[in-house]
């Protein structure tokens, strides 16, 4: 009897519109990303938790519209007005709060970017207003943004999540492990990376098939951790 094997494969994560689920907790920014929809003062900042999607939309948004998607912290590495010369998402902008270099770029993106009449998106994991940029003119026109943000998954975002971050790496579990792991995994974008990367390690060091078996021994252990008895 053949075995459905995991092999240790990089994660290829899918960026397409199609391959992100709308639901409730993301439905408002899902329709911001429209190429056709004119963001007030035509800037929109996208927040999240880690694996919440702000990458995906941004990539969604970018193929739409034209647009370049480009780290914060390598803002400096570039030519601002061959940046400007088009639309821009910019991620994870609070990782440079702490260094005035970048953040006087982007200062000066911003202004470049909207002079020309193109859009600009901004992307970090907390509300824009915790953003500390010691930069204030920076702070300022950040928070003047449309606000967009994406929520904790229900159950049904949270099983198409599993879904997707498990075909991300190329296999495919039983059809009643995602249902099993949605019943007890805590609800957050984080766990489920983290609960489908064990897992795949799991299958792959014991050479056993991604099974519910092998999800409950799984969390099994974790309980066990949790209270102490190993």
């Amino acid at each position: 009897m053949s075995q459905q094997l995991s092999f240790d494969l990089p994660a290829k994560p899918a960026l397409g519109r199609d391959d992100f689920f709308v639901a409730p907790s993301n439905a408002m920014a899902v329709a911001l990303m429209d190429a056709n929809f004119a963001w007030p003062s035509g800037k929109l900042v996208l927040t999240g938790p880690k694996g919440s999607g702000k990458t995906h939309l941004a990539h969604v948004w970018a193929r739409d519209s034209g647009a370049r998607v480009i780290s914060a912290r390598r803002l400096t590495d570039h030519d601002l007005p061959t940046l400007a010369s088009g639309p821009v998402a910019v991620e994870d902008v609070p990782d440079i709060a702490e260094d005035g270099r970048a953040q006087k770029a982007l200062f000066h993106l911003h202004n470049m970017v909207l002079t020309h009449g193109h859009r600009l998106m901004f992307t970090g994991r907390p509300a824009p207003n915790l953003w500390g940029l010691g930069l204030a003119d920076l702070q300022s026109r950040v928070q003047a943004a449309t606000h967009a943000a994406l929520e904790a998954p229900d159950d049904a975002l949270l099983a198409v999540v599993l879904a997707k971050l498990f075909n991300d790496r190329q296999i495919a579990p039983k059809p009643d492990v995602i249902p099993y792991l949605v019943g007890r995994m805590d609800r957050s974008f984080a766990a489920a990376q983290a609960v489908v990367e064990r897992l795949d390690r799991l299958a792959l060091a014991e050479q056993r098939t991604l099974s519910r078996a092998l999800a409950i021994q799984m969390m099994s252990a974790d309980r066990r951790s949790e209270t102490g008895e190993i």
